[in-house]
């Protein structure tokens, strides 16, 4: 299922906003919009229709007052919900700024806010508060009470002014309110995708305990077997040969041997067995990544070879992370998927740097796409290419790769020949995992190179 779909659904569900946000921003703007109605009142000694301006911001403060006693403040807002209380904020600023000049007055522009915080909200109520927004602009451009003045004089703002107050009021409306929703939603995508990436790392880091796990149930299992083989070779020595019991006993002390030997096996290999595990040689990294699709339609060959002027540098013995492993994974995933007939997976070193390249033949990265690639649901799969994707595959390889300390490039090959190209680059230090057998000189086998392939 789509992911992000799926967190959309659980947004309008269970709603983004909390009552207690809406609740705390509606005091503020009360304590702001009293304090300057008292102060044009008696500081500027201006005529304010004081009764009917104090009644609507009460009016807030009543709403406020009934939403803390019937609601508990932690609770998240419905849409539906949030949206009727920007919009009921939205109303009240506008008859106040009505009250007080309407358009005239240089706090018009606090109409943008409710529009802002509705950014967080889905695009079609984004798009109604904007509209009702756009609706008391145009009210206010038709009606509202003079402009508060020195008693006995009186100011006159140019009708043209006055409408190009009202349009620039109405370009801020439009720009805040898409501005906001793009943010939101784009950070609403990337907490979708951040979610997958958290998900996938977390199913490699069970498949890397295995290991440990299976020496820790052997050496729990080994004490109650050793048991078990002592009481049958106890019973054995009761029962005389050629009696009823004597071959099931036998075949009890047999079995319990066969499970020592069997555990012993297991433990042993689970104690030089983290060693094992935790460490590969660079091929032997690359084709475990890339296992899964050998059996494509389209060949895929690995190569590990030292960089030019390296040749003396021995081959690196890399930590087995599960970041590097799923990012490969994912990378050669994407190769094949586009690739007309192969795909390289290429792994060189020097004596400072480890590098892992991924390429294929295929149409390469469309050139819109190229400075976008790395950002999630960015895709280039249409309609008719194998598989399909939600253009999670390459933001996952890259945010993984990158946690192990991988600068990751992309790029498309040059002609003449064709295709995608991938490289994530290493500080060799970063990633290589620590000598287990000493210091070894230059073409002297490592300690995986005498170890047979399970």
């Amino acid at each position: 299922m789509d992911l992000a779909r799926a967190a959309g659904a659980v947004w309008t569900a269970q709603g983004r906003v909390r009552l207690r946000t809406l609740v705390l921003l509606r005091w503020l703007a009360i304590a702001g919009q009293t304090a300057a109605v008292l102060f044009v009142q008696f500081g500027l000694g201006f005529d304010v229709p004081l009764g009917a301006a104090l009644g609507i911001i009460a009016a807030s403060a009543w709403l406020n007052l009934i939403l803390m006693f019937a609601f508990p403040t932690q609770r998240l807002l419905r849409e539906w919900e949030a949206a009727l209380q920007l919009a009921f904020d939205l109303v009240q600023l506008a008859i106040l700024v009505g009250l007080t000049g309407g358009i005239a007055n240089p706090f018009l522009l606090l109409l943008i806010a409710p529009v802002a915080v509705s950014g967080v909200l889905r695009s079609t109520t984004t798009a109604a508060l904007t509209a009702l927004a756009f609706g008391c602009v145009g009210a206010l451009a038709i009606w509202a009470a003079p402009l508060p003045w020195a008693a006995g004089e009186a100011i006159v703002l140019p009708e043209l002014y006055r409408w190009g107050l009202a349009t620039a009021v109405l370009i801020g409306l439009g720009f805040t309110s898409v501005y906001a929703w793009r943010i939101a939603n784009e950070e609403d995508r990337l907490n979708a995708a951040l979610d997958a990436v958290q998900t996938v790392l977390a199913r490699e880091q069970k498949l890397s305990a295995l290991g440990g796990l299976a020496a820790a149930a052997a050496h729990e299992l080994g004490t109650p077997l050793a048991t078990i083989y002592l009481v049958a070779k106890e019973m054995g020595r009761e029962i005389e040969p050629g009696s009823l019991l004597h071959d099931d006993v036998q075949l009890l002390i047999s079995q319990s041997e066969r499970c020592r030997e069997i555990l012993r096996q297991l433990s042993s290999r689970g104690d030089k067995g983290d060693e094992v595990h935790e460490r590969l040689p660079l091929a032997a990294l690359l084709e475990e990544a890339a296992s899964p699709h050998l059996a494509a339609s389209v060949e895929v060959a690995f190569t590990a070879e030292p960089l030019p002027g390296s040749e003396s540098v021995p081959p690196p013995d890399i930590r087995r992370l599960p970041e590097i492993i799923h990012g490969v994974h994912n990378l050669v995933e994407n190769a094949v998927g586009f690739a007309d007939t192969r795909v390289d997976v290429i792994g060189r070193w020097s004596s400072t740097v480890v590098e892992i390249v991924v390429r294929d033949d295929g149409p390469g990265f469309p050139a819109g796409l190229l400075n976008r690639l790395g950002e999630p649901y960015v895709s280039a799969r249409g309609p008719d290419s194998r598989g399909g994707g939600l253009g999670l595959g390459y933001f996952i390889a890259k945010t993984l790769l990158e946690r192990t300390g991988a600068r990751v490039e992309h790029r498309n090959r040059t002609a003449p020949r064709k295709g995608a190209l991938v490289r994530a680059e290493w500080a060799r230090s970063a990633i290589e995992a620590p000598d287990i057998t000493g210091v070894r000189k230059s073409g002297e086998p490592s300690f995986y190179d005498a170890q047979p392939r399970l």
